[in-house]
C-alpha cells in the first residue's frame, strides 16, 4: 500500500518571530522526517512499513509518503505495529519501493526519533537490495531535545509531542509517528535557529557490503518463516590474552580488544565477524583495557569516542582497520 501526498498544508501556523530573524547559514536545505516499523531489532529483521514527511529548510511541510512493505518473513510484534502476515502478503517488496523511498531521502537530512535505529534498518534494506541509501547526514530528535534542554520527563516520542501539544492518533503507525515527529521537530528547529544552536548532525556511512543469513523455507513473497523477535547473538570468548594497546603504524595482534563506534560501510556484524575470525576480541564498550577504537566519525562525540580520548586509546577508521585485518600477528607464546 502506497500513499503519496504532495503540496501538503503546514501542520500548524509558522511562528512569525522566527521568520523575522536571520536563518543560520550553516543549516541544511531540507529534511526527511522518517519513521519505520520493523519485524524486530536484530540484524536480520526487516521493515514492514515506512513513512516520510519532507520539510524545507525552515521546517515547512512539502509532502508526505507512506507504504507497507512485505518483509518476506514473519511480521514480528504485530501487537505493536498492527501489521499481520495477511495484511502484508500483497504489499510491495522493499526493492520495489526503494526508488520512491530514495527520492524522498535524497539531498536531505534524515530526521528520526532515535535516528540510529531508523537509519540502520534503512541502510540494511538498501544493502540487501543491492543499492545505496542516498543519506549523508542524520539528526536525532532525542539529541536535539537534549541540546535545547527541553523540560521533558523522559525522551519518549509521546513526551516530546506532549511538550508541543501535538496529538498522537495511532501510536506505532509509521505515518502517524512521522507526522507527530514532524510537528514536534518544526518548533524545535525554530528554537534552535532562534538561539543559533548548532544542530546535532551525524554523518551516515551507507552500507556497501552485506551478507544475509541462510534463508529459511517459505521465505518467498507471501510465505513467512517462523522466526522470533530475538536479541543480538553472543560470540564465544576470545581464546587469546590481551597483548595491550595497538601501536599506531604497527600491526594488530591476536587478543587485542577492539571496539566499534558509528556507521560502517561493511555491515557491522560482518565486520565484527572478520575481527573475531582474525583472533581479536570485539568489545561492546571502551575501557582502559581497550586496544583500539574503530570509527569513521571521530568528531561524533559519542560516549565511546569520548572515553577513547580520555583513556588515550588509539582511534583509526574502518578502511585502515580493514587493511590491518589482512595481516594480524599471532598471539605471543607463553
Amino acid at each position: 500500500m502506497l500513499e503519496d501526498h504532495t503540496a501538503a498544508a503546514p501542520l500548524f501556523p509558522a511562528q512569525q518571530t522566527a521568520a523575522a530573524r536571520t536563518w543560520p547559514s550553516g543549516y541544511p536545505d531540507g529534511y526527511a522526517v522518517v519513521d519505520v516499523e520493523t519485524t524486530g531489532l536484530a540484524r536480520d529483521d526487516r521493515i514492514v512499513s515506512a513513512a516520510v514527511y519532507r520539510l524545507d529548510a525552515r521546517g515547512e511541510v512539502e509532502d508526505h509518503w507512506y507504504t507497507t512493505v512485505n518483509p518476506q518473513r514473519d511480521p514480528g510484534p504485530t501487537w505493536i505495529h498492527g501489521l499481520t502476515s495477511e495484511v502484508l502478503a500483497d504489499a510491495p517488496l522493499f526493492g520495489e519501493i526503494a526508488e520512491d523511498f530514495a527520492e524522498r531521502l535524497k539531498d536531505r537530512v534524515l530526521v528520526a526519533h532515535n535516528a540510529v535505529f531508523d537509519w540502520t534498518m534503512i541502510s540494511r534494506e538498501y544493502a540487501r537490495a543491492g543499492r545505496v541509501a542516498p543519506v549523508r547526514q542524520r539528526l536525532c530528535t532525542i539529541a536535539l531535545a537534549k541540546q535545547l534542554d527541553l523540560p521533558l520527563p523522559n525522551h519518549k516520542l509521546e513526551s516530546l509531542a506532549a511538550h508541543y501539544g501535538v496529538q498522537q492518533r495511532r501510536a506505532h503507525h509509521a505515518l502517524d509517528d512521522a507526522r507527530v515527529l514532524a510537528e514536534a521537530f518544526r518548533p524545535s528547529l525554530r528554537i534552535a535557529a532562534h538561539q543559533g544552536v548548532r544542530l546535532p548532525l551525524l554523518a551516515c556511512q551507507p552500507l556497501t557490503e552485506w551478507s544475509d543469513a541462510p534463508s529459511s523455507p517459505g521465505s518467498a513473497r507471501g510465505g513467512y518463516a517462523p522466526r522470533t523477535w530475538r536479541p543480538a547473538r553472543r560470540r564465544p570468548a576470545c581464546p587469546y590474552p590481551n597483548p595491550g594497546r595497538y601501536s599506531p603504524g604497527g600491526t594488530l595482534v591476536q587478543g587485542m580488544r577492539v571496539a566499534f563506534s558509528g556507521d560502517t560501510s561493511v555491515d557491522r556484524e560482518l565486520l565484527e565477524d572478520r575481527a573475531v575470525e582474525a583472533g581479536l576480541h570485539v568489545a561492546t564498550s571502551v575501557s582502559r583495557l581497550t586496544s583500539l577504537l574503530v570509527t569513521n566519525d571521530p568528531e561524533a562525540g559519542t560516549s565511546k569516542v569520548g572515553k577513547a580520548l580520555a583513556f588515550g586509546t588509539p582511534v583509526i577508521d574502518e578502511t585502515a582497520f580493514s587493511h590491518l585485518l589482512r595481516d594480524v600477528a599471532p598471539a605471543p607464546t607463553r
